[in-house]
């Protein structure tokens, strides 16, 4: 076991190595109830790596140092990113916790507690069930904080749409808490048909959606980039997905004190009912990219730089494209994570690369983290194609002070 001297030493190596940026290592999470959508770039044999009875990897989760709510076989580390460093590494979240004000800066240690969130690839088969995530009030009842999250549709980790590219978002203005009730009493008789009380939104590569706490949905089909606050609970409100999936009520109270199991209006107390029946839900929620700068200056120096996620207080994320054999530095106001989907080139002193394949287990040069000081001087991206763009996605902590708040 790595001690807190052996993590610190290596933390700081990582760090003063390669110039404020470090390389992290894939973190896979798999899902029991969750089919794999099989576009993450992981190799077809390793999707069942954890075991079959742990169900597919449909998730990889990015800059994380939160650990994965799987039941009780969870691993010990799942979940949770590490930092490669001299054929070593070390848990991200023991290095911030050794090194923070170095690396994020001494506002986020104590306005926010560190790094507080983490992003995701979510790729699925199948939809998956109407569920929540709790507000702090709710998850405060079984010791945890709310998760409130954000999705984007990156193309390239979408050259299929799979079997359902719909969300169901909130519920139909008009809607009783009655109604939502019955569903839930009828959880053992089949579908539920709680679904009857939404709407679906067609989803679109290129845009995403704000989702905050209590808020009922059912995630289509779509691979997608998921900023989230560092939290890992839900609540499914769904018993049966597409005539073909059970979903066991226990699912439907996993964050719920359980004296509260049978308690409907406690159930009830998990939603943002205003939220969920507000009639203008897809005009607040529904979001496209905002150019981050000028676009002639853009355009002249060889790139583009947009916000994909935004005006939500817990986190934000941009997306950069760099046109092939430009180089670009570029200055952001906080530490950041991000991920490469597309192209190769270096980042600082580090070669960076979009995998084609990845096994189990494997490095990539896809994943990094960037500490304050550096993200503040400037990162310099070079593409060294000589026809393919260079695009990465970037995810900040909260309080970016450039995020836009429309």
């Amino acid at each position: 076991m790595t001690t807190d001297q052996q993590s610190l030493q290596l933390a700081r190596q990582a760090f003063e190595e390669g110039d404020g940026i470090v390389r992290l290592t894939p973190t896979w999470v798999p899902r029991v109830f969750c089919i794999p959508g099989r576009r993450l770039r992981l190799h077809p044999d390793d999707l069942y790596a954890f075991g079959a009875r742990r169900g597919g990897i449909d998730e990889r989760w990015l800059a994380s140092t939160v650990h994965a709510d799987n039941g009780p076989l969870t691993s010990e580390d799942e979940g949770l990113s590490f930092i490669a460093v001299a054929g070593q590494k070390v848990l991200l979240r023991d290095a911030l916790d050794l090194l923070g004000k170095e690396v994020l800066g001494e506002e986020a240690i104590e306005r926010y507690g560190g790094w507080v969130m983490f992003s995701k690839f979510f790729d699925n088969m199948q939809p998956l069930p109407f569920h929540l995530h709790q507000n702090d009030e709710r998850a405060a009842d079984v010791g945890r904080v709310g998760k409130p999250e954000a999705y984007y549709f990156p193309a390239q980790y979408n050259f299929s749409l799979n079997a359902f590219p719909y969300t169901f978002f909130g519920l139909e203005p008009g809607t009783t808490k009655d109604q939502v009730v019955a569903c839930l009493k009828r959880w053992n008789e089949g579908d539920n048909g709680i679904l009857q009380l939404s709407k679906a939104y067609r989803l679109s590569t290129g845009t995403g959606w704000d989702v905050p706490t209590g808020i009922l949905h059912a995630p289509g089909t779509l691979c997608t980039y998921e900023p989230q606050r560092a939290s890992d609970v839900s609540s499914m409100w769904q018993s049966l997905i597409s005539d073909s999936q059970i979903i066991d009520r226990s699912m439907l109270v996993k964050d719920v004190p359980e004296n509260k199991w049978e308690d409907y209006d406690y159930l009830l107390s998990l939603l943002d009912w205003e939220g969920n029946v507000d009639p203008q839900f897809k005009e607040r929620r529904f979001h496209t990219p905002i150019e981050a700068r000028p676009v002639e200056e853009m355009r002249d120096a060889g790139y583009d730089e947009r916000w994909i996620v935004y005006g939500s207080e817990f986190f934000s994320a941009k997306e950069v494209t760099l046109q092939p054999g430009r180089s670009v530095t570029l200055r952001d106001a906080g530490a950041y994570g991000l991920i490469c989907v597309q192209g190769y080139g270096r980042i600082g002193p580090h070669p960076i690369s979009a995998p084609s394949l990845i096994r189990f287990g494997e490095l990539t040069e896809d994943e990094f983290f960037v500490s304050r000081p550096a993200a503040q001087q400037g990162v310099t991206l070079t593409n060294h194609s000589s026809s393919e763009p260079l695009v990465i996605l970037k995810h900040f902590n909260p309080g970016n002070p450039e995020m836009p708040r429309p």
